[in-house]
C-alpha cells in the first residue's frame, strides 16, 4: 500500500492540474466565453479546496471543518 504521504503528493499533483484548468477557464471568461465558462470555473473552484482538505488530511495537518 501506497504512504499517506505518496497519495498526499498525487493529491497535490491533482489540485494543481485543476488550478491551471480554472486559469484556462477564467481566460475564457474574459474572452467572452461566459456563464458557461462562470458555472465551470465554480465546479473547478469546488474540486479544488476539496483536493486542498484531502492533501492536508493526508498529511497529518490540522484541519478545522
Amino acid at each position: 500500500m501506497e504512504s499517506l504521504d505518496s497519495l498526499a503528493d498525487d493529491v497535490a499533483n491533482i489540485e494543481t492540474k485543476v488550478a491551471d484548468a480554472i486559469f484556462e477557464t477564467v481566460r475564457e471568461q474574459f474572452r467572452g466565453s461566459g456563464e458557461e465558462a462562470r458555472n465551470l470555473e465554480r465546479r473547478l473552484s469546488k474540486v479544488r479546496r476539496s483536493l486542498q482538505k484531502a492533501e492536508s488530511l493526508l498529511r497529518h495537518d490540522n484541519v478545522t471543518d
